[in-house]
């Protein structure tokens, strides 16, 4: 059952500072449309973000979150509406036609200058990609030992490996990703560590022969990739989202979303140690 099901024909439980705000409705008067919460996503948006390129099903990591966040700002799933919009426009400063996009946006520095977002709803933790031999491993730390490793030089990839994964042999380090992702075409390398959206995404479209073994926790990491929900500069919906995202994660419901969209639906099992 979707978070928009839930949501349909239900009353609403308004968290404690979240839904209200000195007597009134958090978002009212900072929406564009009154009673309306317009969310963004890609056109197309693509698995596991968004199912069937259908935002409104409510199915999907981003669009369940989205109504998820709806919900706990005291809104029903009616009251979302989706438009869609480029990656890059959206975060070009201005004016525009949405509340909060969501196209996984990692919070960066030089782009909260130009827009602003909400706090991470999503933490990507490191996935291993594997070819060849890499394929026959099962996703356990002792399992990943004996592969050969490739990673860019620069990354946060490297220690993790040394320090956490502790491969039988020192890893072929690389300048940037497309040259990780040649040398397993290449079979120059069993396997290799990338964010999760990237694994996803290289695995599915580029690198043939290609499966995302597992996933290590985003708490294992250092500095994880963050994604916010994008908004035009100065929005003042934003300490509402804040605060809806604040009681999500609290509740645990956050995290049952992203088990159920990113590690079920995905199916990339946690790595055992």
């Amino acid at each position: 059952m979707t978070i928009k099901t839930l949501l349909m024909g239900t009353a609403l439980t308004f968290a404690a500072g979240t839904a209200f705000a000195g007597g009134h409705l958090c978002y009212e008067g900072k929406t564009l449309t009154e009673g309306k919460l317009t969310v963004a996503t890609g056109n197309p948006a693509y698995f596991p973000w968004v199912m069937n390129d259908d935002p409104a099903s409510g199915e999907g990591f981003e669009a369940a979150v989205a109504y998820a966040v709806a919900e706990e700002m005291g809104l029903a799933a009616d009251d979302v509406i989706w438009v869609r919009t480029s990656f890059d426009e959206a975060i070009q400063p201005g004016a525009k036609n949405f509340d909060v996009n969501m196209q996984q946006y990692s919070i960066t520095p030089e782009r909260d200058e130009m827009v602003d977002f909400s706090a991470p709803y999503f933490s990507a933790p490191m996935a291993v990609v594997v070819v060849g031999e890499g394929l026959d491993a099962a996703p356990t730390m002792e399992s990943l030992k004996a592969l050969k490793w490739g990673a860019v030089g620069t990354t946060t990839a490297v220690p993790m490996l040394t320090s956490m994964i502790e491969p039988s042999d020192d890893p072929l380090l690389y300048g940037d990703n497309a040259d990780v992702t040649a040398a397993m075409q290449a079979g120059q390398i069993d396997a290799a560590l990338f964010d999760l959206p990237t694994a996803l995404f290289l695995s599915a479209v580029m690198i043939e022969g290609s499966a995302v073994l597992g996933q290590v926790p985003a708490d294992r990491s250092e500095n994880p990739d963050q994604f916010g929900m994008l908004m035009e500069d100065g929005n003042p919906l934003k300490t509402c989202v804040d605060a809806a995202l604040e009681a999500l994660t609290e509740s645990g419901a956050l995290a049952a979303i992203e088990a159920e969209w990113l590690q079920t639906t995905t199916g990339v099992p946690l790595i055992a140690e």
